[in-house]
């Protein structure tokens, strides 16, 4: 005799009537081309609607192709866990122009030739050193845990998404700044 507890699929096995009816009901062409069409945008919306949460959460399951598994999860765990320069490129690059903006109008020009010979080359500059370190340790990181095949592209995802904000980014960083990477890897 089997115990309850060791077997079982935790519902009742369907009737015959029941399968068929259930079989028949998916089975079941929609009366005109305008029901299939409502039917096929109600499950593009419900996929889209997984994938917008799981963008959120981080859920394997239902992340575009492009952000799923687990070479992907680790650039991002890897970028999101440091300090990039290229985060902060955008809101420097605002205060810069704000900058400009207030010295243009308060009749200081030397101040605008300043800004634009010397402080946008070392921000470029700083960003162009903060993304050869990056890739450099990616790379090595990548060669030690994955196969060669399964890194395609990785390097270019992590640097696009090392100079996005890091409130702007998608999927949403699991690590904080400091954090030690995840022992899934």
């Amino acid at each position: 005799m089997v115990d309850e507890t060791e077997a079982g699929k935790g519902r009742a096995t369907p009737s015959r009537k029941e399968a068929e009816a259930a079989r028949k009901a998916r089975l079941k062409t929609p009366v005109s081309r305008k029901d299939q069409a409502k039917r096929e945008r109600a499950a593009r919306e419900e996929l889209r609607i997984k994938q917008r949460d799981a963008m959120k959460t981080g859920d394997e399951r239902y992340l575009p192709a492009r952000e799923r598994g687990p070479v992907r999860g680790f650039a991002r765990d890897f970028v999101d866990r440091r300090r990039n320069i290229g985060e902060l490129l955008i809101p420097f690059l605002f205060l810069i122009l704000v900058f400009l903006f207030i010295a243009g109008a308060s009749g200081h020009p030397e101040w605008t030739n300043y800004a634009t010979t010397l402080v946008y080359p070392l921000v470029i500059i700083g960003v162009v050193v903060d993304v050869i370190v990056l890739s450099r340790k990616l790379r090595r990181e990548l060669k030690a845990r994955f196969e060669p095949d399964e890194t395609k592209g990785t390097v270019a995802y992590a640097i696009l998404r090392s100079m996005q904000l890091r409130r702007m980014r998608l999927p949403k960083p699991q690590l904080k700044h400091g954090d030690p990477m995840k022992a899934r890897y």
